[in-house]
């Protein structure tokens, strides 16, 4: 059995377009798991949201950008440690669906799954709560293990950090697959794990996407925080083009 694995995607569509898109051709992919932030940062929410929520080969649960929005939305302040980027979140919250906000607000945190005998925790975060907002918290293989040598899992997937983590352990393996819809090149980042009774095999994939149009989109819908987000989350890929176009050095 193979399944996919997503997370961070974070308000972009195309990227989310061209990994469903790859994904279906393969025609051997039997559920896919989204990891959570599938709002934020990006201008598309709305319209990923929707997607995910009309597919009936997706399971999605919350992460740190659903949980914000959704505090503001209810009225309760700001996330603890997201208070700099409030107003995003509120332009964010405003946007979206009375639909998507149901949605969102009814998914899980985690999800404990089993599949050919192996058991997977799905989950956004791979720290405990009252460490999430630690800076130097970058995850490892000794780190994770610590954290769950009471556990049984045999795959713990989890988002949050965007670049890819990886680690195979006597106790189990640790995967993210790294963000979706943030990366300073337009590739969109996902995994595919396969079972075979007590094998697994993973493979961390990125497809190319055309994504300028969706970079313009920032300025052109104001998105709060903007300029700072595409310089922290896309790195600054249209200066960066522009010059390389025009051999500026």
């Amino acid at each position: 059995m193979k399944i996919a694995i997503l997370t961070d995607i974070h308000g972009n569509y195309p990227a989310l377009n061209a990994v469903l898109t790859d994904l279906d051709s393969r025609k051997s992919i039997e559920h896919i798991y989204c990891l959570g932030d599938m709002i934020g940062i990006g201008p598309d929410s709305n319209k990923v949201v929707e997607t995910i929520k009309e597919r009936k080969d997706i399971t999605a649960i919350v992460g740190n950008h659903e949980e914000a929005v959704l505090n503001l939305l209810l009225g309760k302040g700001a996330l603890l440690g997201h208070e700099r980027v409030a107003e995003h979140h509120k332009w964010v919250g405003k946007h979206l669906t009375k639909e998507n906000i149901e949605f969102i607000t009814n998914l899980p945190t985690t999800l404990e799954v089993e599949i050919e005998g192996q058991k997977i925790l799905i989950t956004h975060y791979h720290m405990k709560e009252e460490k999430r907002e630690e800076i130097d918290e970058t995850p490892s293989g000794l780190k994770l293990d610590a954290q769950y040598k009471d556990s049984s899992y045999d795959l713990i997937c989890f988002g949050h950090h965007h670049p890819i983590h990886y680690f195979k352990t006597d106790q189990r393996v640790y995967l993210n697959p790294g963000a979706l819809g943030c990366n300073d090149y337009p590739i969109a980042r996902y995994a595919i794990v396969e079972f075979k009774g007590k094998e697994m095999s993973i493979q961390l994939l990125g497809m190319t996407y055309e994504n300028r149009a969706f970079l313009k989109s920032f300025e052109e819908l104001k998105v709060p925080d903007r300029e700072f987000i595409i310089k922290a989350f896309h790195g600054n890929q249209l200066e960066r083009d522009f010059i390389e176009d025009n051999n500026i050095s």
